[in-house]
């Protein structure tokens, strides 16, 4: 039996169209925030918020509230206690490796505690295409318009105090408060991403885009640029070959955004051969 089924295939992305506009959004955000979150050394904390994001989704679930609503709640809690705390990477990474595991037992017992309907538990974990073509494409399209709107303002500002903090304060960049800014940013767009990758991977959006555009190239304008096309070709591409085979979406973009990195860093290490 073969993996891939594209029968009636048009009919299916006409169905999912608002999760594949989510997905192009989601990929273009992971794109951005993933370059400052590689600058900053942040990748941990985008793993502890995912796990917070999941807790408050889960208990949100259990008791019968918006999913989505929930999962925004436990992002921000956690961005904004990471947040607090950012300059001081060692303290930051500590609270971070307790924030995980606290979130992801809290997430786990409220989902042993729900008795509704089991793809709705493991749709949290490792995202579910069909989880967003109720209204809830809609809330998650406007946030991520917002936080898109919030990068193309502050990016000049945002890239230099993510670069070099020190020198961005001394010249009179607001380094603390685009600090706080940038977490409560990214805790929104990790909101987002649980619903359609899940808590588990993450961090293939969020994280990876930038890690393998940084691989080929320190251009301050094409890192992002090649971040955005990396995320965007991971999230619509892995949602439309999950339509296909009719399985989660999460390993179809968390395989391609892999291979992509996989690609960038071969691609890294031939340019720095060569250039020794």
């Amino acid at each position: 039996m073969p993996l891939f089924d594209f029968t009636d295939y048009g009919t299916l992305l006409l169905w999912v169209l608002p999760s594949l506009v989510v997905a192009l959004m989601l990929g273009m955000v992971g794109g951005l925030l993933s370059t400052l979150v590689i600058h900053r050394d942040s990748s941990f904390a985008v793993h502890g918020i995912s796990e917070l994001s999941f807790a408050g989704a889960a208990i949100a679930l259990l008791i019968g509230m918006d999913v989505t609503f929930g999962s925004i709640v436990g992002s921000l809690v956690a961005a904004a206690i990471i947040g607090a705390i950012s300059g001081k990477p060692r303290e930051r990474n500590s609270l971070t490796a307790v924030l995980m595991p606290f979130g992801l037992g809290v997430g786990i017992l409220a989902l042993s505690l729900y008795h509704g309907r089991a793809a709705s538990k493991f749709g949290l974990l490792t995202g579910q295409i069909v989880s967003l073509v109720d209204g809830r494409s809609t809330v998650l399209f406007i946030l991520s318009g917002c936080v898109l709107i919030v990068l193309s303002v502050f990016w000049r500002r945002l890239l230099f105090a993510s670069l070099d903090p020190a020198v961005a304060e001394a010249r009179g960049v607001p380094v603390r408060m685009l600090s706080v800014l940038f977490t409560l940013t990214l805790g929104i767009a990790v909101a987002i991403g649980v619903q359609v990758v899940g808590a588990l991977l993450v961090l293939s959006l969020l994280v990876t885009p930038g890690a393998a555009a940084l691989r080929v190239t320190r251009s301050q304008f094409l890192a992002p640029a090649l971040a955005v096309i990396f995320g965007v070709v991971a999230a619509v591409g892995g949602m439309m070959l999950s339509l296909g085979a009719a399985l989660p979406v999460s390993p179809f973009i968390t395989t391609i955004s892999f291979t992509i990195y996989l690609v960038c860093w071969l691609i890294g290490r031939v340019k720095k051969g060569a250039i020794n």
